[in-house]
């Protein structure tokens, strides 16, 4: 049986196969939610947002900050605001991201993406610095847990660059009763499938209570940007996460 515990990764492969993995996902397994999204960081991108002038552009590395983002204007009621003035500002800016799905929502609200075929952060960020020469910083709304690559590779390059966190993860209240779900109807899974760090950390102390001794004999951990495949294993007595690139 195939257990995927809904925010944490993919794998190597192209994304068609990617596609026609998460269809099978759908399809044959026990899906659910390991993080829920709040937005309560509204406040710090609210100025920033309305002031395009004083920023060389916008980087967005997940969907999940394109809808706080969008949250956040609603909120401001700014919403007439950006359609008005504020979003043709932006766009005479550049506006990077990464991934597809992050480039649509961006095309929802109006902006134009570049650089979404760059596949992860740290081919991003070399995108980024091979283009860019303002001084002005680039806005970089993300959430709490966001990974430091891009961050550190554009200061390494001398790229300006201002992070806010627009939204917060936090574990789903329904994780830890949907995980004794399963095991006691279904078992011990023998794959598990992560779509975010999130999921990983939010569900890993339930499944190893649940798995117990048994938890080497889960498989197939993999991870979000396309790098490698994880797998669990144990060693002397010890858990230990093994990746093949």
């Amino acid at each position: 049986s195939l257990f995927c515990p809904l925010s944490f990764c993919l794998f190597p492969v192209s994304r068609r196969r990617a596609s026609a993995w998460i269809a099978l996902l759908e399809y044959s397994s026990f899906i659910t939610d390991a993080g829920q999204v709040s937005c309560p960081a509204c406040t710090p991108a609210k100025p920033r947002l309305s002031h395009p002038e004083g920023y060389g552009g916008l980087i967005f590395t997940s969907p999940r900050a394109v809808e706080a983002v969008k949250l956040c204007l609603e909120k401001a009621n700014k919403t007439e605001a950006w359609e008005t003035s504020l979003k043709e500002k932006w766009n005479s800016k550049s506006v990077y991201v990464v991934g597809n799905a992050t480039a649509s929502l961006v095309s929802k609200i109006g902006l134009d993406p570049e650089g979404e075929n760059c596949g992860n952060a740290e081919k991003l960020a070399e995108y980024i610095c091979s283009r860019e020469s303002s001084a002005l910083p680039l806005l970089f709304p993300c959430g709490n847990l966001k990974r430091e690559t891009l961050p550190r590779m554009l200061k390494d390059k001398g790229v300006p660059m201002e992070s806010i966190t627009v939204y917060q993860t936090i574990p789903h209240p329904g994780i830890q009763g949907n995980l004794n779900s399963y095991y006691s109807q279904q078992g011990i899974p023998a794959s598990i499938t992560f779509f975010s760090p999130s999921g990983l950390s939010y569900s890993l102390k339930h499944i190893q209570e649940l798995s117990g001794d048994s938890i080497d004999q889960i498989k197939g951990l993999l991870t979000s940007d396309l790098s490698c495949v994880l797998s669990i294993f144990l060693l002397d007595g010890e858990l230990f996460f093994n990746c093949a690139f």
